[in-house]
């Protein structure tokens, strides 16, 4: 398998331990993925899935104002002209579309909005920093949240995702919210998020490791079933809901630097 070229990732391993580190390294584009990005993610997970030396991993993203905003919106997506068919870069940008059933901890450091969601939902859990947001901006911007949506109904009751996909970027859910509806398993100091998710990948690690995949296998079965139907309707859904690009684009343009908006 040939690796890509370098996008925006970072990746550190620990022989010692078997735990890596990575991390979504565009901290000035709030570690938003390109295409490209997304590419690299997608052949990482395949080189962990034969990599011994590798039994547990942490994903995180640089600097302290996001973990990953999603797709870069100056990226260039061409989407098909069949109505039947979308182009989506991120459906392969997590752990388990790449079929890696070694245990994956998300370190939330900032904002995790929009397609942040699929790495987040393919996550065996999260630690996040005292100052972490969750948001999905979809609606505003006149798109529709489903893959998002659908992978956060997994993870999160159905009244509280549904209010968080459709409130857009009117409300953010903090750190503190999210550790009490049960998408965060913990809360930490910003400082310490990476090191308490390390901290618990080593735990993890040090344990036999087919017991630990099979185990990963086992709690994702509990709702593949489900998830997989959903994510069937997803594409038509979107098809059919979505604005068109110009009109997409006038809606981001015209957002306000600094709107205000709720934190619950």
């Amino acid at each position: 398998m040939t690796e890509p070229e370098t996008t925006g990732l970072r990746v550190e391993r620990d022989a010692r331990t078997g735990v890596a580190v990575v991390t979504l390294d565009r901290p000035r584009r709030h570690n938003a993925l390109t295409p490209e990005t997304a590419a690299e993610l997608a052949w990482l997970w395949k080189t962990f899935r034969g990599d011994d030396t590798v039994r547990a991993v942490v994903l995180t993203g640089a600097g302290e104002r996001a973990f990953c905003t999603g797709i870069d919106r100056a990226a260039e997506v061409p989407q098909p002209s069949s109505p039947y068919s979308i182009e989506d870069p991120l459906l392969a940008v997590g752990p388990k579309a790449n079929d890696l059933w070694k245990p994956v901890i998300a370190a939330v450091n900032g904002m995790a909005c929009g397609g942040a969601f699929y790495l987040i939902g393919e996550c065996e859990f999260v630690i996040a920093a005292e100052h972490a947001t969750f948001f999905d901006p979809h609606t505003t911007y006149g798109m529709v949240s489903a893959y998002e949506a659908i992978a956060m109904a997994q993870r999160m009751p159905f009244g509280e995702v549904a209010r968080m996909s459709l409130m857009g970027t009117a409300e953010r859910v903090s750190a503190r919210r999210a550790y009490e509806i049960g998408l965060v398993s913990e809360v930490v100091a910003g400082g310490d998020v990476v090191a308490a998710a390390v901290r618990a990948a080593v735990t993890v690690a040090s344990f036999p490791t087919e017991a630990v995949q099979g185990t990963v296998r086992a709690v994702w079965s509990a709702k593949e079933a489900a998830r997989t139907q959903a994510m069937a309707h997803a594409p038509h859904l979107i098809a059919l809901g979505n604005a068109d690009a110009a009109r997409q684009a006038e809606l981001f343009a015209g957002r306000g630097r600094g709107d205000s908006f709720r934190v619950r």
